[in-house]
């Protein structure tokens, strides 16, 4: 029996009984629509998360104070730690291979012009900041490398605050109420959108020890650290290590590499990943049921043909591969359907709400394709080997 033989014989049982094969095929193209749909938007997400985050550069460590991962240390020492200071952000520009530092302290605080007011974010924090995180100025200058200890009263705006609060005026040069401080205006950023769910165009940038000031905090909140593209991250930190815990006399602080951030992120959103593709698993696991049903009743009912084959001399090994192509047509029917509608809905969800990240990767779409022929094939296999070990004389009898 040749493979043109099979397909003569496959083809018009499967077309004999539409219906009963459309509904098959449709539980295994609803399993790998499913499939396909919820792993686009699980891999939308991740893409969509690990782009936002790498947007500022992928060599930075963040220090912050506290020790956050469980040690064998005496009682107290939490209790203990120091707040991480200017000075500490000072010293850090000569570990080796430390090109910027930038201290970081966050608040939120009412920002006036004239009658205009606008409460908004204020970020406390040095003067490499738009080199550190990739922030464009749009005019003006940011903010000057001044002692940080006694900083002026400078302040540079997003581009949402510019808008909101110097509509039509050259913001440059005036003066701007922060609470019940004063700053003149030395620059505006270039807008930047949001990113990870935070607007950085609604803030304004000030001195990390004004904003100390603003906020009556006797530390900074973060320090981040931007290093050489030839430096190895852990010589990198392993320096910061040395030199906060010899300031501090203990390791009361935390270093957090972006590789660390994106292996997490990582980890997270692959289970994210993994748990919506399971989902889309068990409409494969019924289609791969209802194969297994179909096919039981397909050989019940064919067993005249069968016995009928195999006094024509037709081979175990035939009757079995019959049986299979069957079933991993429908299957591949099925599963190319389900492509098909997975793949559509996932570029109309896209296109109905952009703002909802969707990507789908083509060896997902090749892997389901594969996962419902392979479905369909361990589905027939049961009813392929009773049709095969059927003995021709009962079966004809049976007819």
């Amino acid at each position: 029996m040749t493979f043109a033989d099979l397909f003569r014989l496959t083809l018009p049982a499967l077309s004999a009984h539409k219906t009963r094969s459309a509904l098959t095929g449709l539980g295994i193209a609803i399993g790998i629509a499913a499939v396909v749909l919820l792993t686009s938007i699980g891999e939308g997400v991740r893409h969509y998360v690990l782009t936002e985050f790498t947007q500022f550069g992928t060599h930075l460590i963040a220090i912050n104070p506290g020790k956050t991962t469980t040690m064998g240390t005496p009682i107290g020492t939490i209790a203990s730690a120091r707040p991480l200071t200017l000075q500490d952000a000072e010293s850090l520009a000569a570990v080796r291979g430390v090109e910027a530092v930038v201290p970081f302290v966050q608040g939120n605080a009412e920002t006036k012009f004239e009658s205009r007011r606008r409460r908004t974010n204020i970020y406390g924090v040095g003067p490499e900041m738009p080199r550190v995180f990739q922030l464009p100025v749009a005019s003006g200058r940011f903010l000057p490398p001044d002692d940080p200890r006694t900083a002026r009263a400078f302040v540079v705006l997003g581009a949402k605050i510019t808008r909101e609060l110097f509509p039509g005026v050259n913001p440059l040069g005036q003066h701007l109420r922060i609470d019940n401080s004063r700053f003149t205006v030395i620059g505006t950023m270039a807008s930047k959108g949001q990113v990870l769910g935070f607007d950085l165009d609604d803030a304004v940038y000030v001195p990390a020890a004004r904003a100390q000031e603003l906020f009556n905090r006797n530390g900074l909140m973060e320090v981040d650290v931007l290093y050489r593209e030839d430096m190895e991250t852990e010589t990198v930190a392993a320096g910061i290590k040395r030199l906060m815990t010899a300031r501090h006399g203990q390791e009361d602080f935390t270093l957090t590499t972006q590789e660390q951030m994106l292996d997490t992120l990582g980890s997270i959103l692959g289970v994210l990943t993994f748990a919506v593709g399971a989902l889309g698993g068990i409409s494969l696991l019924v289609g791969g049921v209802g194969i297994l049903t179909i096919l039981t009743i397909t050989v019940r009912e064919r067993t005249g043909e069968i016995g009928l084959l195999r006094a024509l001399g037709a081979t175990h090994a035939q009757v079995l591969w019959l049986f299979l192509a069957e079933s991993v047509i429908l299957a591949g029917l099925g599963g190319a359907a389900g492509l098909v509608i997975g793949v559509g809905g996932a570029a109309l969800l896209h296109a109905l709400a952009p703002a909802l990240p969707v990507h789908t990767p083509w060896y997902y779409v090749a892997l389901a394709e594969v996962i419902a022929l392979s479905i369909g094939l361990l589905s027939g296999v049961l009813p392929a080997r009773h049709a095969a070990k059927m003995d021709p004389v009962e079966a004809l009898r049976a007819e």
